[in-house]
């Protein structure tokens, strides 16, 4: 399944991503403990040798089937005759064959040859036909890596056969169907649940190319380097486990983690990057907390309580970034300026558990969140009131999904005001027009890629919208393509 999808903005990607170094023995010894690679490891040995322990002495396969092979060899007597029968009728047809001169050369000239030998060549250098060959194909495979300014970049976190990894997949437009491929991949040990893209240079230089993960059952949160192929370790981790520590009950024997400083301790299920503070990096948690992380020096700055269950989605505000909102099961949304953590913030009371929430890029007063009964709702923050839960009714409430299947991702078109898209697990994507805050459907798709888990509006060609989930494969709708679309929006091209 796909479970989180975005897209960096065209000319951020490196157009030859560097190849990691070989990890060193302490890196692997950091991988072995965590368990990265244990799910990749089974049932690949078949074709090592591996050591088996028997009456205390270490043997390898290749002993015991040499063991295995002389216990075949003390066969009956009346088997081996009738093999030595076997045997000489094998001889007497390899004699036949004259298996001993099967490579020497006839003096003869061969059938519809003309005796110069010009049916091979000794190698392709000196075959005319093959000049240039291997220069096409090089060029050929350096098109196919290198990332050009015009190619589109969708990162997308991914989990097959119980390996999960990140893909980064190239959208070439032409004047023909657009082509899309997956340029690289990194394998990551834990099943991802959310990414947020930045671009901190976290590695010198004015700019980097960095993912950040949230995983299930782990409490880490891994930021990763695009510019790097192959790369076996994140680098940089916020959070995590630090040790195990054996409980010192007699009649018990359990480990129990002791986590490293400001680290959540349950799932991370939401991250935002703030592109103004660009060190600045949120996240949402089961722990019921709201963390704010300086990604620079690996740190949590800020830890907010606000919730009384999981925190499912951050979001942070494109016109006074210091503000940010987040999403809750406990069926409220908390707005709360990192300024004055400890300021209770401003709440909203939704009536279901919160699945993504997002600023209008176009209004800095609004937001919308979408929930698990189906529902989209719309906030106007200016009626709130500091200081209190404020029941305020929304600005407009679509029902817009099946009322038994969560809206599990929102996306603002950055070019086109007023235009939403939503998907749901009713396996459907909706496009809304929400004009003088009256909102209408414009546009259904049906992507067949099972329950949506995740879209998002493109930066660089707004029109784009990357679909994915559980059927595991990558979509993109161009939008403009729907005839009501390209009639209200279609301006809005460029």
């Amino acid at each position: 399944m796909i479970t989180a999808v975005s897209w960096i903005p065209k000319g951020n990607l490196k157009a030859v991503p560097d190849v990691a170094e070989p990890p060193s023995k302490e890196e692997l010894k950091e991988l072995i403990e965590s368990g990265a690679f244990a799910r990749n490891v089974e049932g690949s040995n078949e074709d090592e040798e591996e050591e088996i322990e028997e009456d205390g002495e270490e043997i390898s396969e290749v002993d015991h089937a040499k063991a295995v092979a002389e216990a075949l060899g003390k066969s009956s007597k009346s088997k081996a005759v009738s093999s030595s029968m076997e045997v000489d009728e094998v001889s007497q047809g390899l004699k036949e064959l004259d298996m001993d001169n099967y490579d020497e050369e006839d003096d003869e000239i061969e059938l519809f040859s003309s005796g110069m030998g010009d049916l091979y060549y000794p190698s392709n250098e000196m075959d005319p036909y093959l000049k240039d060959v291997d220069d096409e194909d090089d060029e050929e495979d350096i098109d196919d890596t290198t990332v050009k300014p015009t190619d589109s970049v969708i990162i997308c976190a991914r989990n097959e056969d119980d390996v999960s990894h990140l893909e980064v997949y190239l959208y070439e437009e032409s004047s023909g169907s657009p082509n899309m491929y997956v340029h690289h991949h990194i394998i990551i040990p834990e099943f991802p649940l959310c990414t947020a893209w930045l671009d901190c240079p976290l590695k010198g230089g004015e700019k980097g190319n960095f993912v950040a993960i949230g995983s299930k059952d782990t409490p880490t949160i891994e930021i990763w380097d695009l510019d790097v192929r192959d790369e076996v370790l994140p680098c940089i981790q916020l959070g995590g486990i630090e040790e195990m520590i054996v409980s010192k009950k007699k009649k018990s024997k359990k480990q129990k983690p002791k986590f490293k400083e400001g680290s959540h301790t349950e799932s991370v299920l939401g991250l935002a990057w703030n592109k103004e503070f660009r060190n600045i990096l949120a996240s949402a948690s089961a722990d019921k907390k709201v963390k704010v992380w300086d990604v620079a020096t690996g740190t949590c700055k800020i830890t907010m309580e606000h919730h009384t269950k999981e925190v499912q989605a951050v979001a942070w505000n494109h016109y006074a970034p210091e503000v940010l909102l987040s999403g809750s099961f406990d069926q409220t949304v908390v707005m709360k300026d990192g300024r004055q953590p400890s300021h209770s913030g401003f709440k909203w009371s939704v009536m279901s558990d919160v699945e993504s929430l997002a600023w209008d890029p176009h209004c800095e007063h609004s937001f919308v969140v979408s929930l698990e009964d189906g529902t989209v709702k719309g906030f106007d923050i200016r009626a709130a009131q500091s200081g209190s839960d404020s029941d305020l009714n929304p600005t407009y409430t679509i029902q817009a999904h099946a009322q038994d299947r969560g809206v599990s991702s929102i996306s603002y078109n950055i070019s086109a005001p007023n235009l939403l898209a939503t998907g749901s697990m009713d396996k459907s994507v909706k496009l809304w027009d929400l004009s003088n805050n009256e909102p209408s459907c414009i546009a259904t798709h049906q992507p067949n890629a099972g329950a949506v888990f995740s879209i998002s509006f493109a930066v660089d060609n707004p029109f784009l919208l990357a679909i994915g989930g559980s059927k595991g494969e990558l979509h993109v709708w161009d939008t403009l393509l729907d005839a009501n679309v390209a009639r209200k929006y279609g301006s809005n091209r460029s």
